[in-house]
């Protein structure tokens, strides 16, 4: 009786160690498809504080929240089933679909670009508020913040479920979860932050004295300036991320040689410091990369306004 009960405890300490693994390797995946996202969180993070600005101060945090809310609601009521269904179903649709979303980020980027080169070149018509009262005016900037970051937090899930495609489905489920949740924190953690510092700068310049003063005022006066650094870096990210993505899924439909010659580019670059080889690598392949979605944002721009978009106008006037 005895050797049975330690066999079953060393057969339940075996699955133990099994379980324990897989989740530390689920783990491992969540970072390393969150981390390829990178570019994606960034813009969110950059433009999310927007939906605010003109609205009071005692209300920036409750719609951060709301916000926050509708993109889990979408990450995980919504995409995560939808990316485990073409997991199973349509395996082969993944790779094309973070294809045209990387597009979508190259086309983004473009005109970040764009409206650095020529500001003003690509305003949204559709910002122009309709609302009548404070609640309305609330309403619709949570719905719009929601309607964009379910574009972004598509990508989000598509870059994940794309680099963990080959493992178990609870596996995938999990990383999925993981890094939905995981990212919107991360974003809207920041983005509350964000908003508030300007608040928290007031404060410490009124109340404090000699260093504590001079630390709100420069929180202050810097925060104009972060916003604009970040935005860029977003800018610069999604480039990067979109274009990665166009060589890669080229890659594994076949098409080697964009990704062959891209790192063969990197690495001729990196010869020229060879103490820094895998730094230069990687700067390498990813200006090549934000080059290449610039270039696929103004190739993507046109189609779009003039074909996608008018073709989307005519499928809605006839369904109204």
């Amino acid at each position: 009786m005895t050797s049975g009960l330690i066999a079953l405890l060393d057969d339940i300490t075996a699955l133990a160690k099994v379980a324990a693994t897989s989740l530390d390797d689920a783990g491992a995946m969540a970072a390393k498809a969150g981390g390829k996202a990178a570019g994606i969180v960034i813009d969110d993070a950059a433009v999310t504080p927007r939906y605010v600005v003109g609205l009071c101060a005692d209300r920036e945090l409750p719609i951060i929240g709301k916000i926050a809310k509708g993109s889990l609601k979408n990450k995980l009521l919504i995409l995560l089933p939808g990316a485990l269904g073409l997991s199973l179903v349509a395996p082969w649709s993944i790779t094309p679909l973070l294809m045209a979303g990387g597009a979508f980020l190259c086309l983004e980027g473009y005109h970040k670009v764009m409206h650095l080169v020529r500001p003003g070149h690509h305003e949204d018509k559709g910002d122009a508020s309709t609302a009548t009262t404070a609640e309305e005016l609330e309403q619709e900037r949570v719905s719009s913040a929601i309607r964009t970051d379910f574009i972004l937090s598509a990508e989000i899930m598509a870059i994940t479920l794309a680099a963990v495609s080959t493992s178990p489905l609870w596996m995938q489920a999990f990383v999925l979860a993981v890094v939905g949740l995981g990212m919107t924190l991360l974003v809207y953690g920041a983005v509350a932050l964000i908003v508030k510092a300007d608040d928290a700068g007031v404060a410490l310049a009124r109340s404090g004295t000699g260093l504590v003063s001079t630390l709100g005022r420069a929180l202050v006066r810097g925060m104009p300036v972060f916003l604009k650094v970040l935005s860029f870096v977003g800018m610069i990210a999604m480039l990067w991320v979109g274009g990665g993505i166009l060589i890669h899924g080229l890659h594994e439909l076949g098409v080697h040689g964009p990704e062959k010659a891209v790192h063969h580019a990197a690495e001729a670059f990196a010869a020229l410091v060879p103490a820094m080889h895998g730094l230069l690598v990687w700067l390498g392949q990813a200006g090549i990369a934000a080059v290449l979605g610039v270039i696929v944002g103004a190739v993507v721009d046109p189609l779009v306004n003039h074909v996608l978009q008018p073709l989307w106008a005519r499928f809605r006037a006839k369904k109204a």
